[in-house]
């Protein structure tokens, strides 16, 4: 089969999670022989690959759309390809990360109410239009399953036609989680201990491995690294990545206050060490093999219950005990089966502890990292992307949008959608972007996929 494979984010030796995904489906489904092009809107420079890179707008796109048999895509490219809703080749859309919640939290830098109003119903619109259009969808975790079933459903998906098809509705939707790296995590040179001015080869360090933004709770976590110290006065936090590798993608709110408490309570430099920098994903490993625990801290609201913390799979790839707030998926994981601990979110004194337990008990920690190398082999990317692989074997279009009567429906859903999308694009013409240091800045015109994607960002 020929696939394509569409993202909007920036393809490279540094790539935040949606260009992971989309580079690791593209690898996936090369391997299983089929002929794959991954292409972006967004940067694109070169790294080895199996299979074909490029990069472009909408004439690019089109010449691809007419080549292949399959579309893979996720986020916001519907948005700028609005065109591409309207194509008869088989649609697989990528639904695992739900952006609409994400923006109930970052349109908070919009100044104005109506304007927050109209950013968040023009993303539902934007991924109302493409769930009326997919033939197959994907997510990443059993809950989300849930979560998009009901959306689908909403929709008119959930139909007599794609209920006979496959009662458990499998066919229509399945779950591919954020997967690992196949080959073991090896470390080639150290990258914090004895490297980070401050960093002894001794210490002990907790590793935040990825961006911080705004859905995150790095405050709560350095205030515990704050009482940590006390009693381990070796203690060092290393957040890995400060600066995304998407330019669009300015520091957030979230990121800027880290950095001014850390300096606050005079832990910059001594205790705790910000990253300015991305880096590489292949070099990523010796990062992580120099931390002793994979922490991720997270906020209590609807984006935790619903999100799935990509970069905390890299913990798992590299056996890291693991302290992180319960409350979503990842949370349970690690309660569950005992990777390390799962802390309410907020609670300093709670994580302080945790923290202090396993960094001070060598065998427990060494029992959390052995848990953790048992059961990270579960979500190898060749095993994660299981259900595309077999989907993309056969591929077909989704039998509710073959059936005359039934596609019409869908059709006009789609098409309410979209004017939606169009003409709340217009009303959020006048939106506050994000500053160097997360406050609302000067006005300026961008349409709704650039709005939505500059108060974004996945890692």
């Amino acid at each position: 089969m020929k696939i394509v494979v569409i993202t909007n984010d920036a393809l490279g030796a540094r790539m935040a999670g949606p260009a992971i995904r989309a580079s690791k489906i593209a690898g996936v489904l090369s391997k299983a022989g089929h002929n794959v092009t991954l292409f972006t809107t967004g940067s694109c420079e070169p790294f080895d690959a199996p299979y074909a890179t490029k990069h472009g707008w909408t004439d690019e796109l089109k010449l691809l759309e007419a080549w292949c048999d399959v579309v893979v895509f996720q986020g916001f490219v519907i948005d700028g390809q609005p065109w591409l809703i309207h194509t008869d080749k088989v649609m697989v859309v990528d639904l695992y990360d739900p952006f609409h919640l994400e923006q109930l939290e970052l349109s908070r830098e919009a100044a104005e109410h109506d304007v927050r109003v109209e950013v968040v119903a023009s993303t539902v619109a934007v991924l109302n239009e493409q769930m009326a259009r997919g033939d197959f969808f994907l997510c990443a975790s059993e809950k989300q399953r849930d979560f998009w079933l009901g959306a689908l459903a909403a929709l008119g998906r959930v139909n007599p036609l794609t209920y006979d098809a496959d009662p458990s509705l499998r066919s229509l939707i399945d779950v591919v989680p954020f997967g690992v790296d196949d080959e073991p995590a090896r470390q080639v040179k150290h990258a914090i201990r004895g490297v980070v001015d401050g960093i002894g080869v001794d210490d002990d360090v907790l590793l935040w491995g990825g961006g911080v933004y705004n859905w995150f709770d790095p405050l709560t976590l350095i205030r515990a690294v704050d009482a940590v110290r006390d009693r381990r006065p070796n203690v060092r936090l290393y957040f890995l990545g400060m600066k995304h590798p998407n330019r669009e993608v300015r520091q957030m709110r979230m990121a800027t206050e880290a950095m001014a408490l850390a300096g606050d309570l005079g832990l910059t430099g001594k205790h705790v060490f910000f990253n300015y920098d991305w880096v590489p994903y292949e070099q990523r490993a010796d990062w992580l093999l120099d931390a002793d625990i994979g922490v991720s801290t997270h906020l209590d609201h609807v984006e935790t219950a619903f999100s799935f913390r990509t970069r905390m799979l890299d913990y798992l790839w590299a056996g890291l005990p693991i302290v992180c707030t319960a409350g979503d998926s990842m949370g349970e994981l690690v309660a569950e089966h005992e990777l390390g601990t799962a802390v309410p979110p907020g609670d300093v004194t709670a994580l302080a502890d945790a923290l202090n337990a396993l960094l001070g008990n060598d065998a427990r920690r060494q029992t959390a990292a052995a848990a953790v190398r048992a059961i990270a082999p579960n979500f190898a990317w060749s095993s994660a992307l299981a259900p595309i692989v077999s989907f993309c074997a056969s591929p077909r279009r989704a039998p509710d949008l073959v059936d005359r009567e039934t596609s019409g429906r869908l059709a006009a859903v789609a098409r309410r959608a979209g004017r939606q999308r169009r003409g709340l694009a217009h009303a959020v013409a006048s939106v506050r972007r994000h500053t160097r240091n997360g406050r609302p800045g000067d006005v300026m015109k961008m349409g709704v996929r650039r709005v939505a994607e500059r108060f974004r960002a996945r890692f």
